[in-house]
């Protein structure tokens, strides 16, 4: 599998860099990537809006007319499953990078080893987020990536799936488990949640994402915190 790694910084030199480290870090890893180099956020925009196929963003802050901040809350408006790191000479925007969920913040100049871990770490986390599954409803072709489920229930003999638009399907709630990974839990009998959209639990009920309330079974209560914690 491939990768295309876009490299946005104001700086050449850093932008040259940064390219030589990912070319020996691909190397090791027998990893086949695509880069480019973009020299401000604008012209990485420019580019995003008719090719959206990037998988790994290497992101500065301080640059120019748009900072990368504000970029990357732009590119999450429709993209959730970019990987985001963000290399910066400044270490005073470490709370931006929670906000547009930046999987990793370094700081120039760049340590190789860590470089390294979190350039895999951003391929493993694409690897999980580019899952999709396919469903045939009434003869049309269905396709859901698993990271926009945000849980799903069973009724009788039909599975709804609940993402930005909810689908229903006659299945089994454990065949769709199994084609799930370890950021779902099985919540009792009935329900299955995406852990990573999980804001809160209580005794007896589940808040997730878009203010979406579950009731908490009976006795499912450490369980599903052990779950969230072994998650990380």
């Amino acid at each position: 599998m491939s990768y295309r790694i876009a490299i946005c910084d104001d700086s050449a030199a850093d932008r040259t860099y940064i390219q030589s480290l990912i070319r020996i870090w691909a190397k090791e890893q027998t990893i086949f990537i695509q880069t480019e180099e973009f020299p401000s956020a604008e012209s990485f925009l420019f580019c995003y809006d008719s090719d959206k196929n990037w998988d790994i963003l290497l992101l500065d802050i301080e640059m120019g007319n748009m900072d990368g901040v504000s970029l990357a809350k732009k590119l999450r408006q429709d993209n959730e499953t970019l990987q985001i790191v963000f290399i910066t000479g400044y270490s005073d925007y470490i709370a931006e990078g929670y906000e547009v969920a930046a999987l990793h913040y370094l700081t120039k100049p760049l340590n190789k080893e860590k470089f390294f871990s979190v350039l895999i770490g951003a391929v493993e986390k694409r690897k999980k987020n580019g899952k999709i599954l396919t469903f045939d409803l009434s003869g049309e072709m269905v396709r859901v990536p698993i990271w926009q489920i945000i849980y799903a229930e069973v009724q009788l003999n039909y599975v709804t799936i609940h993402t930005k638009e909810d689908i229903r399907i006659k299945m089994t709630l454990s065949s769709l488990q199994r084609e799930l990974d370890d950021r779902f839990y099985r919540v009792g009998r009935s329900v299955i949640v995406n852990l990573t959209q999980v804001r809160r639990v209580t005794r007896s009920d589940i808040y997730l994402a878009g203010d979406i309330v579950l009731p908490l079974p009976r006795g499912a209560y450490e369980g599903l915190n052990r779950a969230i914690i072994q998650m990380g």
